[in-house]
């Protein structure tokens, strides 16, 4: 029996040394095994001015009017003010949302705190920028002002911290980039997969591909439940003069 066993390791010995069984590092393959030429990538011609929207990007605002956008409340015409390029906040008349919805999407938005500094912490230049109208990218005066970390801007609200502070001074315009994937849900409305977004702030990485845990809760967890594939763009009136200019998507 012993001898048997002995036989049966050397022939596995001597097979593990032919070529059948050689690491996959000595297969000689040549270069054209690995390319494919089809698909080929659709032709997007890039802006000339970095930051201004693609050729296939969906302008939602150009600097003319707020005609994209109805009053979150009522669905009636925005009562913010449109001057100079870009729309301010009129406090206490009501969030706006985009006419058009949207799932997975890259986002460029850019906003500017007022230069009038008032308050400290969340009342310092606050606004808020609701991906599907549920999950909030914090807008907020956080040059030079402490609040929780987690609601500073650059913050998935309540949920994940910035990775650093990318702020401008307050009057100054700041950009987001934002890489966001929807999340998905069975015919049964239960989730199959979270949220997610990345987030370069002033092009500055400041939310790495972060799970998203839920729309966005003031008091309490966030829990997930089933809504439409695409849902419009909110942006908050918190009852500063934030501005906004220069807001365009991708649909990904």
């Amino acid at each position: 029996m012993k001898k048997h066993f002995q036989a049966s390791l050397t022939v596995i010995a001597l097979m593990a040394a032919t070529p059948l069984f050689a690491q996959q590092k000595d297969i000689k393959l040549p270069p054209e095994a690995t390319e494919f030429w089809e698909p080929v990538p659709r032709k997007v011609t890039a802006a000339a001015q970095l930051g201004q929207a693609p050729s296939d990007a969906i302008v939602i605002f150009d600097g003319k009017n707020l005609d994209n956008f109805v009053s979150a409340k009522d669905g009636s015409a925005p009562q913010w003010k449109v001057e100079n390029g870009a729309f301010t906040v009129v406090p206490r008349t009501g969030a706006i949302k985009t006419k058009q919805g949207f799932g997975d999407m890259q986002l460029h938005i850019e906003w500017s705190a007022p230069t009038v500094i008032k308050g400290e912490g969340q009342g310092r230049g606050n606004s808020g920028i609701f991906l599907m109208s549920l999950y909030e990218l914090q807008v907020l005066d956080s040059y030079e002002s402490r609040t929780y970390s987690n609601g500073q801007a650059g913050s998935i609200y309540k949920q994940h911290p910035p990775l650093v502070n990318a702020m401008k001074a307050p009057g100054e315009w700041n950009s987001y980039d934002v890489i966001f994937t929807a999340p998905k849900f069975n015919a049964d409305g239960m989730l199959v997969s979270p949220a997610r977004v990345t987030v370069l702030h002033n092009g500055i990485l400041v939310q790495n591909n972060v799970e998203i845990k839920g729309p966005t809760e003031y008091i309490g967890i966030p829990n997930y439940k089933a809504h439409a594939t695409e849902m419009p763009l909110e942006l908050q009136d918190h009852g500063d003069l934030v501005s906004y200019r220069n807001i365009w998507v991708r649909k990904l």
